[in-house]
């Protein structure tokens, strides 16, 4: 697949908000030999516990996408403060900006406007995952005028996402980056998504290792759990074995493949099939 790959810097369109976030844009290149010339898009969310965004979660995840006929966009999000005060709303805020910006330049990027997921690894699941739930929160996003219809994802993807600050089963360094060494038990209880599921969330597939030690398999068991309570369509994978942070489970990212885990981008794009028809 010929590709184009352009740089976004958010602090060109950001407004209510400083960032230095930006976005990598793949596009399949358009050519009058391909019979779609209009695409879906996926906003990649790479992960690494709000310390970093990792570079295994991004291209190679780009790449995948790209050959399977989709866009991609990989946001390099806002990561740790060095002196401890929280980073929150504000990864949120960029995903939201993000998903704004390319569905108002959709016809400028041959991006179909309303097939836009967004997909996130890790800590980037809890990036992908706060956009998912909190796209109409109007008290949250009011500070950026971004309404839900702009930034609202059609579809999520999370894989070995981080949900839930819970003691039991959180990934504590997470939610220390991003709700800073004075976060309170009303913050942590506000930024497990587990507590943030409703109706209003888009579609989502999740995938997981039962013996993730880093995450615990419980952050996405409490995810699908309230999906499900709350009748969100959404499919959900376990696989029996894998560490944490596999990103497409293939050679590139990892010593070796990892099977069957290297099956789920292809699930993925499967199930996303049902939804974004191109």
């Amino acid at each position: 697949m010929i590709m184009q790959i352009k740089r976004i810097d958010l602090a060109d369109y950001a407004e209510g908000f400083e960032t230095k976030a930006h976005v990598d844009l793949y596009l399949c290149e358009d050519s009058y030999e391909y019979s779609h010339h209009i695409r879906p898009l996926v906003v990649i969310c790479p992960g690494g516990g709000y310390t970093l965004t990792s570079d295994r979660e991004a291209e190679p995840i780009a790449r995948v996408f790209l050959a399977r006929g989709y866009h991609a966009a990989v946001l390099r999000y806002t990561c740790r403060n060095e002196d401890g005060t929280a980073i929150a709303p504000k990864p949120l805020y960029e995903a939201a900006l993000t998903v704004k910006l390319l569905r108002s330049r959709a016809e400028e990027y041959n991006i179909a406007p309303e097939n836009i997921a967004i997909t996130g690894y890790s800590a980037g699941g809890h990036v992908a995952a706060s956009l998912s739930c909190l796209y109409n929160d109007e008290v949250l996003l009011s500070p950026i005028g971004i309404t839900a219809e702009q930034c609202r994802p059609n579809a999520s993807v999370l894989c070995y996402p981080v949900i839930t600050a819970d003691p039991a089963c959180s990934h504590e360094g997470s939610f220390i980056n991003l709700l800073g060494n004075e976060r309170t038990e009303e913050q942590m209880k506000f930024w497990s998504l587990e507590n943030r599921v409703g109706a209003h969330v888009p579609p989502t597939f999740i995938w997981h290792t039962a013996d993730d030690s880093c995450v615990p398999i419980e952050n996405s068991l409490r995810y699908a759990l309230a999906l499900s309570r709350s009748g969100v369509n959404f499919e959900y994978h376990v696989f029996p074995h894998g560490v944490h942070g596999l990103s497409t489970a293939g050679g590139e990212t990892y010593p070796s493949p990892v099977y069957p885990v290297t099956r789920w981008m292809s699930m993925c794009t499967d199930w996303l099939s049902g939804f974004f028809r191109f």
